[in-house]
């Protein structure tokens, strides 16, 4: 598993610190670009908000992709096709070139995160799951930590270079980046571990061994045909649960920059870097979290202290009066990625195979509702009120509903891995 773990994880950790560096690096965009293309609070909102739509569109047909294509190819499809248009938001010259390419980015991105999530359970036991979602779903959160110094400093230094402004170039090198991540998947990437010549025969043999019996476990199930996923209630359950969570997740981290800048006369490199602290508390909770919930084989107890201790932090942060105080609020706060892991951990154990992509999927679509919600609402609410505060009370009571909602679960705690490294001891 120390081999599965280090030939695979360190690039889909990239993968996915790109996936969310070209999704939220408008946020430090919109500290120049709004100025100069005069976009709105609730146009730039709206537009982080259109995202989804694309992104909701495909994701079922992208994740079945998965599935009867394979892995290597789909998502390295993927990692191409919206590095291009990640670096085609250089052009947006207006509200409605800003729309467009928003909606086309989603398109682009849908199915990846839920696609890899299938592609892992190919390759990594139920037990085991936590401690590897967790080492490569950290790289959205370490995307924020680096992304804002590195979107910033982009913006900074390379303004009016070759007749271009600092956040066009951002985006060109930004996007770049995952045109060639996507080529060197295609290299890098195996299907399934029968295919895996990095492996000795007898590790493939035990770990296909292991997983088949996983899925035989599960095939016992009914399960019935991917249609009738759409009316499982548990799958509707944990689309509403991450959906509101999305909320605040989503609104929360496009918002970051907007809310620190308005904390004091801050440069953009200075915001870049104050905004690096929270997710960096994230990676940090991530790792932690990930540890605990794998030691104890529970999800959903974790899960749901996640979002409480996050909903409680942003709430607060919005009507202390000190902005030194508000300020660690919201690293607080950053515990919020530390959900992500869990959430796909706890969601990917209920089914294998087709059906089992189609649910993640569906879960998955649906919850991007949130995405709908999150940046738009800030943005509107921001506008009216020309202050975050009601606005990040509004999110705030959206994660208080996850909160609820994962804790009502109905879901029998995994074998832990410490057990089982233990009883193979003993």
């Amino acid at each position: 598993m120390r081999k599965v773990f280090w030939r695979l994880v360190p690039l889909l950790f990239l993968m996915v610190f790109i996936n969310y560096l070209d999704r939220q690096n408008i946020g430090y965009a919109q500290l120049d670009m709004g100025k100069q293309l005069h976009i709105s609070d609730a146009a730039f909102g709206f537009a982080g908000s259109i995202f989804y739509i694309g992104y909701m569109t495909l994701q079922i047909p992208s994740n079945l992709g998965v599935h009867r294509f394979g892995a290597r190819r789909w998502i390295a499809g993927l990692l191409v096709a919206w590095g291009i248009v990640a670096a085609a938001n250089a052009l947006i010259r207006d509200d409605a070139t800003l729309y467009a390419l928003r909606i086309l980015l989603g398109v682009m991105e849908a199915g990846f995160l839920p696609g890899v999530a299938v592609y892992l359970t190919r390759w990594v036991p139920a037990n085991r799951r936590g401690w590897a979602f967790g080492g490569y779903i950290i790289g959205g959160t370490v995307s924020g930590v680096v992304g804002g110094p590195l979107s910033t400093a982009i913006m900074t230094y390379a303004n009016h270079l070759a007749g271009l402004d600092g956040w066009q170039w951002m985006f060109l090198i930004e996007g770049a980046l995952g045109l060639l991540l996507g080529l060197v998947s295609l290299r890098w990437l195996t299907d399934r571990p029968a295919e895996a010549k990095w492996l000795a025969p007898e590790q493939r043999d035990w770990l296909e061994s292991r997983l088949e019996a996983e899925r035989a476990e599960l095939a016992g199930q009914p399960h019935g045909r991917i249609r009738s996923v759409i009316g499982n209630g548990r799958a509707w359950c944990l689309a509403i649960l991450f959906g509101c969570a999305l909320v605040g997740i989503y609104g929360w981290t496009l918002w970051l920059p907007q809310i620190v800048k308005t904390m004091g006369n801050l440069s953009d490199l200075q915001v870049g870097l104050l905004s690096a602290v929270p997710p960096l508390i994230g990676v940090i909770a991530t790792l932690l979290v990930g540890r605990s919930s794998d030691r104890t084989g529970d999800r959903k107890k974790h899960l749901g202290a996640v979002y409480l201790v996050s909903a409680i932090a942003i709430a607060a942060s919005a009507y202390v009066g000190n902005h030194v105080v508000a300020y660690i609020l919201l690293c607080v706060a950053g515990i919020i990625y530390a959900g992500n892991p869990l959430f796909w951990s706890l969601a990917s154990s209920f089914r294998a195979g087709a059906t089992g992509a189609a649910l993640i999927a569906f879960v998955n679509m649906i919850a991007q509702f949130g995405g709908l919600v999150g940046p738009w609402s800030i943005g509107l609410i921001k506008g009216q009120t020309h202050s975050f505060a009601l606005a990040l009370v509004t999110i705030a009571a959206f994660l208080v509903v996850a909160t609820v909602l994962s804790f009502a679960l109905r879901v029998p705690p995994e074998t832990p891995a410490a057990g089982e490294q233990a009883a193979r001891a003993g």
